[in-house]
């Protein structure tokens, strides 16, 4: 029994496992015919299509001796051609081939053309294999095979999903750089926002860092008191509501809270400004203390401060010592006995952890690195980001440890982010048919 994707209906699923037969040519041993008793050779079958028209384009089959180039249709069943109206569609004309595997009707062009069709039959072990990866909820669902697999295709596959992940994610670096009119420090500042979240307020970190008026910002750069201000007000953490019930009176004593209010009062007054969150946009469930908005809010307050973290020093630092030195951190002093206001803490030195600063660097620098090496189509910005990577330690969470357990040992950040792509954008979609293990997978005989 197949797992049924929520996504996907059975006939889908069905349907892209011919899909993959064809691909892949995994075709029986004997001689190919067409429904008609011609010889058939598929010489390529063409490229897969994902935009509207038929699904393979550019194929090459040999049909009774005449060679043909064009496009390939699959069905699951040849009735379908007529039923998804291709039998209407002129786009479907220069179809030469149809495969399917019930043939159940004849299939014609717009204009009036018969097709030539060829039943596809999933080999048994192929099918069996698919319902094990389509229903297995284990993760990850190919362990079977992982150990079995060569070093050569294990390092090009990792390669391959490390290359695509930081194309996804230059990619939010450019759409950013859209919406700013093209300003690199902006958005530079944005997705470092974005990555001070450190996961679960990385959403609200972006939002907050979209809408601060960073100009007003850029005015009082040199006074860390008016730019905490700045940005926690903007931020909604300088409202007495915005603390929990028990600190209210504490921090209304609390003469740093008090002049940050102040300050934030005068700034907005002069710019006018006014709070672009409300405290109930940050969460503070399950979240360490040192992930409270407010210590990362002033952290980054005092690294645009401190002038450190431009995006031209980003781009030219080119080690991880030296990223490091542009990034490190420390909040203000009262920072180092309070997470709150008004809640008095064990004093500590805030500065951020080199772990964390190795977070940034892959979530926020090698991004934006890599996004403006493909907007000046320079290849070696973006090779000097995979490097950054190679160089950073990998990360260590529960689906690195389960890949350690099939054999995989990430060496690196590099390779724990391509495993990571691999687990978010294959195996949670259960599209393993896009997988390169899963190919070695369904190649399985037993």
């Amino acid at each position: 029994m197949l797992f049924v994707n929520k996504s996907l209906s059975l006939p889908s699923l069905m349907e892209q496992l011919l899909h993959y037969v064809w691909r892949h040519r995994l075709f029986p041993l004997e001689p190919m015919t067409t429904t008609d008793g011609q010889p058939l050779e598929v010489i390529d079958p063409g490229l897969h299509n994902t935009d509207a028209g038929p699904d393979f384009i550019n194929a090459k089959v040999r049909i009774g001796g005449t060679l043909w180039a064009g496009n390939v249709e699959i069905h699951l069943r040849s009735s379908d051609w007529q039923r998804h109206g291709h039998h209407l569609d002129a786009a479907y004309d220069n179809v030469i081939l149809h495969v399917a595997e019930n043939v159940d009707a004849d299939v014609l062009t717009s204009n009036g053309k018969l097709l030539p069709q060829m039943q596809l039959v999933v080999p048994d072990s192929v099918r069996h294999n698919y319902a094990q990866l389509s229903h297995n909820d284990s993760y990850p669902r190919c362990w079977r095979v992982v150990p079995q697999l060569s070093q050569l295709t294990v390092h090009s596959w990792l390669s391959a999903l490390l290359w695509e992940r930081l194309s996804q994610r230059a990619q939010l670096c450019l759409n950013r750089l859209r919406e700013t009119d093209g300003d690199w420090e902006r958005t530079m500042f944005i997705t470092l926002a974005r990555a001070f979240g450190f996961g679960k307020n990385g959403d609200a970190f972006e939002f907050w860092a979209r809408h601060l008026a960073l100009h007003a910002a850029a005015k009082h750069r040199d006074n860390l008191m008016q730019l905490e201000a700045l940005f926690l007000g903007s931020a909604g953490l300088l409202a007495p509501e915005s603390l929990p019930q028990h600190l209210r009176a504490e921090a209304q004593g609390d003469a740093y809270f008090l002049q940050l209010q102040h300050e934030w009062t005068y700034l907005a007054h002069k710019f006018q400004l006014q709070a672009v969150m409300h405290s109930s946009q940050w969460r503070y469930l399950r979240l360490r203390p040192q992930n409270f908005p407010h210590l990362r809010i002033v952290q980054l307050a005092q690294l645009y401060h401190s002038r450190k973290a431009g995006f031209a020093a980003l781009l030219k630092a080119d080690s991880r010592a030296s990223l490091h030195a542009c990034l490190v951190t420390e909040p203000s002093e009262y920072w180092h006995t309070h997470y709150l206001f008004g809640a008095v803490s064990p004093a500590k030195r805030k500065r951020l952890s080199p772990a964390s600063l190795d977070l940034l660097i892959i979530n926020a620098v090698v991004p934006m690195r890599f996004a403006h090496g493909i907007a000046h189509a320079d290849e070696d910005i973006q090779e000097a980001s995979i490097a950054i990577l190679e160089e950073l330690k990998p990360e260590r969470n529960y689906i690195m440890r389960q890949w350690q357990q099939c054999g995989i040992e990430s060496e690196s950040a590099a390779d724990s982010q391509s495993l990571l792509q691999l687990k978010l954008n294959y195996c949670d979609r259960h599209d393993c048919l896009r997988c390169r293990f899963a190919y070695e997978y369904l190649k399985l005989k037993s």
